[in-house]
């Protein structure tokens, strides 16, 4: 399947296909499920935004503010084009930056596909979305299932890495791995679910009974920790 190549040559994501966005969209709808009711008065960082389809679908969703944010600006500068609401808004962050967003507090925290890019660096990720968090801020991520075969095979064989064009600081997570470094890190609550079966190339018309059988493979005892994806949840003590 085509993918979102950033400025440096590696992949950032799937190229958009009707099945992609429908699996985005049941993404989205899994993060927004995390953010209380909300207004404009509630805010939501989206940290790797890409193109901005992600950060759109929970603006609609929540009503809340969404800022959402990628260090590559050509994805900014598409997104700023194409998806616009009232509680909408893009900038242009490298996350790791000590100066970017220095002082910003937010209700929320959330990303699709974007912590395994810092696997290597992830005690100084978290720490510095701990930061960014009001006390009694949550988080909520969807990240690559190292479980998964598909995901093994990408992550860890070095053929498949250099024909899927993954960053060298690029991997999957473990539940382990992934609940140990956010506990580390200060944050409680901390719960990490395997979801998500639909591939993004899957053929559209083979979409719906996808989706029916990946429902039931979520429920079902040890297969479901094959799923493609963690759903992963915590919060910062206060509030």
């Amino acid at each position: 399947m085509a993918s979102i190549k950033d400025e440096r040559g590696y992949n950032q994501g799937f190229a958009p296909t009707k099945t992609w966005e429908i699996r985005t969209q049941r993404r989205a709808a899994r993060i927004a499920s995390l953010i209380a009711p909300a207004d404009k008065t509630v805010s939501v960082l989206e940290i790797g935004c890409g193109t901005g389809y992600t950060a759109y679908l929970l603006a609609q969703r929540t009503g809340a503010a969404i800022l959402g944010t990628d260090r590559c600006a050509l994805f900014i500068n598409e997104a700023a084009g194409k998806y616009k609401l009232p509680n909408l808004s893009y900038k242009v962050v490298d996350l790791l930056d000590p100066k970017e967003l220095a002082g910003s507090k937010f209700d929320y925290v959330v990303g699709d596909g974007i912590l395994h890019h810092m696997y290597f660096d992830m005690d100084n990720t978290l720490g510095k979305i701990y930061s960014l968090l009001k006390p009694g801020g949550k988080i909520a991520f969807l990240e690559p299932n190292l479980a998964n075969p598909m995901c093994a095979l990408i992550f860890k064989v070095g053929w498949f890495r250099k024909k899927f064009c993954i960053e060298p600081g690029e991997s999957a997570f473990s539940r382990r791995y992934i609940k140990a470094k956010l506990k580390t890190a200060g944050f409680q609550n901390v719960a990490v679910k395997h979801v998500d079966f639909l591939l993004p190339c899957l053929p559209l018309q083979l979409v719906p009974a996808a989706i029916f059988v990946g429902d039931i493979l979520e429920r079902a005892p040890l297969l479901d920790k094959t799923s493609q994806s963690l759903l992963i949840s915590a919060s910062k003590p206060g509030g």
